[in-house]
């Protein structure tokens, strides 16, 4: 595993067909710096206790460094340049999409390329075993009428939501960011008529970039947006510079909340005066990571890969960052979760935690970002289940034995006791042979037993009435070894149910 390179500062930014055309891409590099946060702010009305008085960073203890060896992903023959991928773990499947170019994709510039593996290693082909997919293109008229890239995807409630940089044309302050919603992460829809989020222009700089470059997380409600804008007032000389907004709307048109000097505050629009970078680089990705109750941050370092830690209000790091050796050029794309949480760890669920990015690593003929490399360690000796709040989170879609040797699955902060091995193991994402001491502190919420009764709507699907609640159901294979019958009821009768969280939850582990 090779130390990277040093390369200039720079606009990193692929040619298209022509040549005179600079495409969306990325908007350069920069040397990162991390630092104390100042402020506070609101958790938005969230019932949650106050973040404790900021401690000293502690050291995450790190291991298993891995990857590097080979290139994982790639375009067709005729793709210049690949790079900004995105990364999703999903039925033991690793989902990954980035930035390249096809000239069988109209228009002529950035397309936004799709293909899975089993492994983060790859080798990642496109759906059937081909070759990568184009799956977004340029809009004609539109915002983002030639170049889409730098894809940030994350799955909430069944809906795929995909982030990006799209441009016109020319930079010149032109790049901005839009949304786009699937319902298999392959077929998109454009959620906005317009971008959702455009230059704050505080500053203009000899780095005309604008905005872009999205990283999206979903937690307690929230739709969390860090992006870069090289016109905003806190970026850096060069531009550098993430920053953060926050909203309940994953288009960004309403209840939009700045991350600022004093916290999280409620803006006018997605435009308001960029007052606080999180870290000092472009091109960085983002993710909750449950088991230590953080963020983490991916960003360029001259050392490699750096992860920078923020608490859940941003007003403290609770660890010293850590570096994962790697080469790269542009990048990284963290491997996630659909929500964009970290994955959990296939050796020990609640002590470790993966670290798994893909990144560019060279520059190739088209004097562009490629070269996809996979490169992570491993935090270890975390207490991720250490007390019932987090190990809720931490194990949410996970079985385990219960004390009356029956399963108990954790469904959206809850525990379902589950009477049959057969049917958990349908509804989990993955079954542990023994049950973390702290379970034992949380009430069960729901029992299903052998014959519950499920039903069906027209227009909201299957789910299980159990303890008098609905339990919407994305497992059908789950009845038939639980011998539920299932009876037909209107989207009325369906509504009249309490309601509970959904079953089947399948989200994987770090591969």
């Amino acid at each position: 595993m090779g130390r990277r390179r040093r390369s200039s500062a720079r606009s990193a930014c692929a040619l298209g067909v022509v040549a005179a055309l600079v495409t969306a891409c990325t908007a350069g590099e920069a040397a990162p710096r991390t630092g104390d946060a100042a402020g506070g702010g609101d958790l938005g009305g969230q019932s949650r206790a106050a973040d404790p008085p900021p401690q000293p960073p502690a050291a995450l203890a790190v291991d298993d460094p891995r990857g590097g060896e080979r290139v994982v992903a790639r375009g067709g023959a005729d793709a210049p340049y690949n790079y900004g991928p995105t990364l999703l773990v999903e039925d033991g499947t690793v989902r990954m999409w980035w930035c390249s170019q096809y000239g069988s994709a109209a228009p002529a510039g950035d397309d936004i390329l799709f293909a899975e593996a089993r492994s983060v290693s790859g080798p990642f082909t496109g759906p059937g075993g081909g070759i990568p997919r184009a799956v977004l293109s340029g809009d004609p008229g539109g915002f983002d009428a030639v170049h889409t890239c730098d894809p940030s995807v994350i799955r909430v409630d069944g809906t795929y939501y995909l982030y990006y940089t799209g441009a016109a044309g020319d930079h010149a302050h032109g790049n901005a960011i839009g949304v786009a919603t699937s319902t298999d992460g392959v077929n998109w829809t454009r959620a906005a008529e317009g971008p959702v989020v455009t230059a704050a222009h505080d500053n203009h700089r000899d780095n005309t970039y604008g905005t872009g470059q999205p990283a999206a997380v979903h937690l307690d409600g929230w739709f969390y947006l860090m992006f870069t804008d090289t016109t905003g007032g806190a970026a850096g000389w060069n531009g550098a510079g993430q920053f953060l907004l926050r909203s309940t709307d994953p288009t960004f048109a309403r209840d939009v909340e700045a991350l600022g000097e004093g916290g999280f505050e409620a803006v006018a629009g997605t435009a308001a005066p960029r007052t606080r970078s999180l870290v000092d680089a472009f091109s960085a990705d983002l993710m909750w990571v449950d088991a230590i109750d953080a963020f983490a941050i991916a960003h360029q370092t001259a050392e490699g890969t750096g992860l920078t830690f923020w608490n859940r209000t941003f007003t403290a790091s609770p660890y010293r960052p850590v570096t994962i050796p790697s080469e790269w050029e542009e990048g990284p794309g963290l491997v996630r979760q659909p929500d964009g949480h970290a994955p959990t760890s296939p050796r020990d669920v609640c002590g470790r935690v993966p670290f798994d990015v893909v990144q560019a690593t060279v520059i190739g003929a088209a004097n562009a970002p490629t070269g996809l490399r996979h490169y992570g360690l491993d935090a270890h000796g975390v207490a991720g289940c250490d007390d019932p709040g987090r190990a809720l989170a931490v194990l949410d879609g996970i079985a385990v034995p219960s004390p009356l040797r029956t399963m108990d699955l954790v469904v959206d902060g809850r525990l379902l006791r589950v009477e049959r091995r057969s049917v958990a193991t349908e509804l989990a994402r993955r079954v542990l042979d023994e049950r973390p001491p702290v379970l034992d502190e949380v009430p069960v919420a729901g029992h299903l037993r052998p014959g519950a009764r499920a039903v069906r709507s027209e227009g909201h699907g299957l789910g299980l009435v159990l303890d008098g609640t609905l339990w919407p159901l994305r497992s059908p294979a789950a009845l038939e070894p639980n011998d539920s019958p299932v009876s037909p009821v209107s989207d009325e009768q369906w509504r009249q149910y309490p309601g509970g969280p959904a079953l089947g939850y399948r989200a994987g582990s770090a591969s």
